[in-house]
């Protein structure tokens, strides 16, 4: 009989850990990635190979397709080096268009995989956590709590939040899968498509010997929309804001 709790125990401690096993093999992977990977996927891996890949799609367009949005699910999904070069890559074989879907399916079903790893194993516990906690991490929980479609866009739009970041703050904050599924869609769009055109041109670029402007993204014509695009999804929250204070 005095053997039942320490048994109890045992079987939580197990489940605990079946529960956190999916987000514990994804760090192991991304640790693992960025020690052999790093050399890999890169856009000197992209420039010796081009002539290879451009072959293979040629003669197998939709297996590339499909082996192309597997790859970067695994990128993304595991948190590896060169996501950055994998939405490149999709430009470079698939044009912007329908490379930029393919890139946001890709890192679409990624993200969600990390979302699902880290609330099954984290979730409840650390969402009790943040709520007791202060900070910026504080004033996202708020935020997404009180208007949770314009803090997911909003994470989304604005470069400054890594992307990793903003998979796994939705998963510990009760945020349906739904909701964050459509929102990573739609959020990563305009920068995702920005990535993919400088792919589409990378053509050029090998030719010239060059490397891709990657800091295109901040030139005036591209930030000045995304910076409306997160205006706009803002603006409900600021309203509400503004609204609270009159009532006051």
């Amino acid at each position: 009989m005095t053997e039942a709790p320490t048994t109890g125990k045992t079987e939580k401690q197990g489940n605990a850990f079946a529960r956190r096993l999916p987000l514990i093999i994804i760090v192991i992977v991304a640790i693992l990635g960025a020690i052999f990977l790093r050399d890999y996927l890169t856009f000197d891996a992209l420039s010796e190979n081009r002539e290879a890949l451009l072959g293979f799609r040629d003669a197998n367009y939709l297996l590339t397709v499909l082996l192309f949005i597997g790859a970067y699910v695994v990128i993304v999904g595991f948190s590896l080096p060169g996501a950055t070069v994998a939405t490149l890559t999709g430009g470079f074989l698939f044009a912007t268009f329908p490379g930029a879907l393919f890139n946001v399916t890709g890192a679409t079903l990624g993200a969600t995989a990390i979302f699902l790893a880290a609330r099954w194993g984290f979730g409840a516990k650390l969402g009790e956590k943040l709520e007791g906690s202060e900070g910026i991490v504080k004033k996202i929980k708020d935020g997404i709590d009180e208007n949770q479609w314009s803090m997911l866009f909003l994470i989304r739009l604005v470069p400054a939040v890594p992307f990793f970041m903003a998979n796994l703050i939705p998963s510990f904050l009760e945020v349906p899968t739904r909701r964050f599924v459509i929102s990573t869609f739609f959020g990563i769009i305009p920068g995702t498509v920005v990535y993919t055109s400088v792919g589409a041109g990378l053509g050029e670029v090998f030719a010239r010997g060059e490397t891709p402007n990657l800091g295109i993204i901040f030139e005036p014509f591209i930030i000045g929309p995304i910076i409306g695009l997160c205006v706009l999804a803002a603006l409900p929250i600021i309203i509400k804001a503004v609204r609270g204070k009159k009532g006051l």
